[in-house]
């Protein structure tokens, strides 16, 4: 499906699987929207790469994620929005009863009330347009737990409802909301924690990579930004249009154990 005439915006992309789900999304012919909370020359050097690349309009809006109305603000500034992709997020691992209350204020506001903010502003440009897609990154995390996250749990199994009650709230429109639930993806940050890792256990990389990163991925082997991007164009065709207040697993199996 070409996306061309479409805009898609996704936050937190200036990095990692927003960004990756940005260059496929404008591969695709969409005209993309980055955003994250810094306003660097490089932040907007990355809009007029992909914009070099694909031959679409893309551009790089800073807002801050933790912040409501910066958030709608975004959504405001695009000017459009037929792809609303909420990916922004950030992680804290600490036992419950020593997790700084600051940490948990702020992934809660980041991953989860950031999407809200963004949803209920572009939804009224969706209607307008006749035809929308809202895609949340979840996790594997939204689906199930692990200890220390207590944060990060909450918020993404927070989504993945969220993803529910907007997708009964639109269910007789031309819009759709579906959550995607990677489990772990080989991201620039990733691939930076694998040699300290290497030195703190002794092991080589393969085994690090799956005795340790990815103990409880069955398939051992990451998922990509690429993969997530081209799920998330699945989500937009039209194969998918009656896919809606589900979630989409790319995770080797893990939520299958």
């Amino acid at each position: 499906m070409s996306l061309s005439g479409k805009t898609a915006i996704i936050t937190g992309s200036n990095s990692g699987i927003g960004l990756g789900v940005a260059r496929e999304l404008a591969k695709a012919g969409a005209d993309v929207v980055l955003n994250s909370f810094t306003d660097r020359d490089e932040d907007h050097a990355l809009a007029a790469e992909i914009a070099k690349e694909t031959g679409t309009n893309a551009r790089y809006i800073k807002a801050d994620m933790s912040k409501g109305d910066e958030c709608r603000a975004l959504i405001e500034k695009a000017g459009a929005c037929d792809i609303l992709v909420n990916n922004a997020g950030i992680q804290h691992v600490s036992p419950i009863e020593q997790f700084p209350v600051d940490k948990w204020d702020a992934i809660i506001a980041i991953n989860m009330s950031s999407a809200f903010h963004t949803t209920a502003a572009a939804l009224p440009l969706m209607r307008e347009a006749g035809w929308g897609r809202v895609v949340n990154i979840a996790s594997a995390h939204g689906l199930t737990a692990s200890p220390f996250k207590t944060a990060y749990v909450a918020a993404k199994h927070g989504v993945v409802g969220m993803t529910k009650s907007v997708a009964l709230e639109t269910a007789q429109e031309p819009i759709t909301c579906n959550a995607i639930c990677p489990g772990y993806v080989l991201t620039p940050l990733v691939e930076a924690q694998i040699p300290d890792t290497m030195k703190e256990y002794n092991m080589s990389r393969e085994d690090v990579v799956k005795n340790i990163l990815l103990e409880r991925q069955p398939s051992k082997e990451f998922a990509t930004v690429e993969q997530l991007g081209g799920t998330t164009i699945f989500l937009c065709t039209d194969a998918a249009a009656q896919i809606t207040g589900t979630t989409i697993s790319v995770d080797g199996g893990w939520t299958a154990l």
